[in-house]
């Protein structure tokens, strides 16, 4: 340490005495905690949290992360007594929100909601971000996971995957898909499309899925892939048509439509979303706050709450999630590689 930080410390402790000297020394531990980059210790058993607590979300208001954040909100509101506060932060694809969480203070009042897009899909594709997840961040655990869904413009009249490749092949030029920004599942979803099904769609990025969403409903785009949370709501009203799921193997929450795959072989695409906090956040935090989102997203309330939003509930530990963000970063670009994808 530098020699004026040692004695400048040194000559405060031995001025000051009784309560005021315990309290330059706690400020002094926090301090060189900061200085050599190591958080300041948490008692096990202090309470946590004693404050509310902000959960920034990479995505747009009415994206699925947003949805999925608030239902979480709720439920760890409830559970703790303290409030849990959504706040969305849009833009970059992800990137701001990112951002905003990892340069917050690391005491577990600051918390990031992202999708497959921050955890893994822009580690596999660019080769420059501001973050590095491994580094930045503690994954906590993931919320859900869920298959996209494909939806068209009802005004095109068509009804099948099959029936869309050949209104494009017959209209070239005349339709275009949106998507949630570069780097997003629903923007590899639409590139995989156009690789594998043998078309050249334009991808038209957004901020978020919900502009894709009310773009497609005003007739400015004519094709999105999007969560079933985003999609469904709307289908109900006619003016969207939803042809299929993008899983490998048909959705059980939506039983009644086919996949992209029988249609276009091989083709898979699917989202996820998940928790994390700075990396420098305390253990005693994480561990608490931890066995809080699993106390919520095993509660009959939450794992109903997100079916209803065509999801599923996946609750894991930090290990297993930071494994599982490592394998997807791998199959991603993979994928990119086999399709000749890439973004900057």
């Amino acid at each position: 340490m530098n020699r004026e930080v040692t004695g400048f410390a040194s000559s405060h402790v031995h001025q000051a005495h009784g309560p005021s000297r315990c309290r330059l020394l706690r400020t002094l531990a926090v301090g060189y905690g900061v200085a050599f980059g190591t958080a300041p210790l948490l008692a096990a058993d202090s309470p946590y949290p004693v404050r509310p607590v902000r959960i920034i979300v990479s995505n747009a208001i009415g994206s699925s992360p947003d949805i999925l954040g608030r239902i979480l909100a709720n439920k760890l509101t409830a559970q703790t007594g303290q409030q849990f506060v959504v706040d969305p932060r849009a833009g970059a694809s992800g990137v701001i929100g990112v951002d905003l969480v990892k340069t917050a203070a690391p005491d577990g009042y600051t918390l990031l909601v992202g999708s497959t897009t921050v955890f893994a899909g822009l580690p596999a594709l660019k080769s420059k971000l501001s973050y590095d997840i491994d580094r930045d961040f503690l994954p906590l655990t993931r919320i859900a996971s869920v298959a996209n869904v494909m939806v068209v413009q009802a005004a095109l009249g068509v009804t099948t995957v099959a029936d869309f490749i050949k209104h494009v092949q017959a209209n070239p030029g005349k339709a275009n898909c949106g998507h949630a920004g570069n780097g997003t599942p629903t923007h590899i979803a639409g590139l995989l499309f156009n690789t594998m099904a043998k078309v050249d769609i334009p991808q038209i990025p957004y901020k978020g899925a919900a502009q894709v969403m009310n773009d497609l409903l005003a007739g400015h785009v004519q094709c999105q892939f999007t969560s079933p949370i985003v999609a469904m709501p709307h289908a109900k009203g006619g003016r969207i048509r939803v042809l299929a799921t993008t899983g490998a193997k048909p959705d059980p929450l939506l039983p009644e439509l086919p996949t992209v795959a029988e249609t276009v072989p091989g083709y898979e695409s699917t989202q996820w979303f998940g928790v994390a906090a700075p990396i420098l956040t305390p253990k005693a935090v994480t561990s608490k706050l931890h066995a809080e989102l699993l106390r919520a997203l095993r509660s009959p309330d939450v794992v109903e709450s997100v079916r209803a939003q065509g999801a599923t509930v996946q609750p894991e530990s930090p290990a297993a999630f930071s494994r599982f963000i490592k394998e997807e970063r791998e199959r991603i670009a993979g994928l990119a590689r086999s399709a000749g994808i890439s973004i900057e």
